[in-house]
């Protein structure tokens, strides 16, 4: 599943995993690293190597949170939103095309769930 959403958003230039690490910026408040790490099941120091390469292209950045200098505050950024706006209809339809070619899709996702 993953090489064929990697596919689907070559076009945009990233990979489903940061599709994902995208939208989960997607919010109006900035979240910060640990509760995205949390939202997304990844450690911190996974995040945090996956956030670099976004951040290099200009995607997202990476601010310290002024109630907790400690803590670091996710946004994206202009060129984010631009990307994210091109992918998401990208996704949408590479879902449609997965689930049109599962017989019971509902079927699929309860049993998924049933797993996590």
């Amino acid at each position: 599943m993953a090489r064929r959403f990697d596919e689907a958003f070559r076009s945009v230039g990233i990979t489903s995993g940061q599709f994902s690490l995208l939208m989960s910026l997607n919010r109006p408040k900035p979240p910060t690293l640990g509760s995205v790490a949390e939202l997304l099941a990844m450690d911190r120091t996974t995040l945090t190597a996956n956030i670099k390469p976004l951040e290099k292209r200009g995607l997202l950045s990476v601010t310290p949170n002024p109630a907790d200098r400690r803590a670091r505050l996710l946004s994206l950024t202009p060129e984010g939103r631009a990307v994210l706006a091109e992918a998401v209809p990208i996704w949408r339809a590479t879902q449609a095309a997965v689930e049109a070619a599962v017989p019971d899709p509902d079927v699929v996702r309860a049993g998924l769930d049933a797993l996590a």
